[in-house]
């Protein structure tokens, strides 16, 4: 393996320091290093950080190959300074089995960019009737720790409940796509005013709150741990904080376009603004932004989902929901939490590095930059600005909200383990 001299770094936009990493681990830290052998990096003026970790991507493989595969997300993960991605569960076959889950990790370490962690759903076929196979995917080589039914809402309460009782006993943790479905039929977007001026059916901001208020209620009656999947409103984050004040075990994340785009993206009506929650309003982000600066909310995750052109470049109420994140992800968070003074680089690499890591359960991510610990790491360049061209990412998908639209930091290279995944702006592979 490859011994690698990272010299110049500012670890966590601190002071600069030279970076040593030799067989998978950070050998060591510290001023004017040096290592005979060592292929040597300069990184003068770049800031290094933990490797990124999400909690919620979407692949698409197996089933979809023609919007994303294992190894094309990854890749995009990679170079977006991703070292794990939790990948959902909503796959042709769903990952609802242990066989589907093993499948997708071995194609995640088939593909050697990132380590691809499958997401188990939480009932047969993403149905909402009956709970999946959870102890036989938690004991499959795929150790899954999170359950999700994302894309659809465990909406019926008794479920939910013997769902944490279960998830309990494994350590591990439902994930809930919270949305009221009676209160959501036919939505397309935001409900309010402009919702109404458009002529598009509204996605009540009370129908994701009010399974989170639910939830947060049986995870504390049950005394197991819930994550709500990408919170969009404000009354979400007063909740959250109102359970987190109680005990509550629950975490929460939030996605890159709900801290920076609002529903005036849907004046437009070009679909690649619609996404599910929606988005909402500018009191709305201010909200989730103070919300993942205070802690309320834990994690940045991308919910990055790439579509094939036929499923998103139609009407509006005929396109699918979703939107890419995964190249863009820090690159937003720098723009909305640290160009604004709301996270300095200690707090963004805990949001998205050490919070999910933990709430995921995975070894060797998420682990300070010190001698000792796993070499997982990026460096960024945090000096430049460009703008978006989806024809450049490397998802199989182009449904980009960013496209044109020019974002802060650019990820110069990755490493997993000590090996590089991206150099120069490049994939390694």
């Amino acid at each position: 393996m490859t011994t690698y001299l990272i010299t110049g770094a500012k670890p966590y936009g601190g002071d600069a320091a030279d970076i040593l990493l030799k067989d998978g681990r950070i050998a060591a830290v510290g001023e004017s290093l040096s290592a005979t052998g060592a292929e040597v990096i300069d990184a003068g003026g770049l800031i290094a950080l933990p490797g990124l970790v999400d909690l919620h991507t979407h692949l698409r493989e197996p089933g979809r190959e023609d919007a994303e595969t294992v190894e094309t997300g990854s890749r995009a993960a990679a170079l977006g300074g991703f070292t794990a991605v939790h990948a959902m569960a909503n796959t042709d076959p769903v990952a609802d089995t242990a066989g589907v889950v093993e499948q997708v990790w071995r194609l995640g370490e088939q593909a050697g960019l990132v380590d691809v962690v499958p997401v188990g759903a939480v009932t047969v076929g993403l149905k909402g009737e009956r709970l999946a196979e959870l102890g036989a995917m938690a004991d499959s080589a795929a150790r899954v720790r999170v359950f999700s039914d994302d894309g659809h809402c465990v909406a019926d309460p008794a479920l939910m409940r013997r769902a944490l009782e279960y998830v309990k006993a494994l350590d591990g943790v439902v994930a809930q796509h919270a949305e009221e479905p009676r209160l959501t039929a036919g939505a397309q977007m935001h409900e309010g005013d402009r919702s109404a001026r458009l002529g598009l059916t509204g996605w009540p901001a009370a129908a994701e709150e009010a399974i989170i208020a639910r939830d947060v209620l049986l995870a504390g009656h049950v005394g197991a741990r819930l994550h709500i999947c990408h919170v969009s409103t404000a009354g979400s984050v007063e909740l959250l904080r109102w359970a987190k004040a109680r005990g509550v075990q629950v975490t929460a994340e939030v996605t890159p376009h709900h801290l920076l785009l609002t529903d005036a993206c849907a004046e437009s009506y070009d679909p690649v603004f619609k996404v599910n929650p929606p988005l909402r309003t500018d009191e709305d982000i201010a909200a989730l932004r103070q919300g993942l600066a205070d802690g309320t909310i834990d994690a940045v995750a991308t919910d990055h989902a790439p579509h094939a052109v036929e499923d998103k470049e139609s009407e509006w109420a005929q396109a699918r929901p979703g939107m890419l994140g995964l190249e863009q992800a820090l690159s937003v968070v720098v723009e909305t939490m640290v160009e604004t003074g709301l996270l300095d680089w200690q707090g963004v690499a805990d949001r998205m590095s050490v919070r999910p890591a933990a709430i995921g359960r995975l070894d060797g991510h998420g682990r300070p930059l010190a001698p000792g610990e796993p070499a997982n790491l990026l460096l960024l360049d945090a000096s430049t600005r460009a703008p978006v061209d989806p024809a450049a990412l490397a998802s199989r998908s182009r449904n980009s909200p960013y496209a044109g639209r020019e974002l802060p930091g650019r990820v110069v290279a990755t490493f997993l383990r000590g090996t590089p995944t991206v150099l120069d702006g490049k994939a390694t592979r």
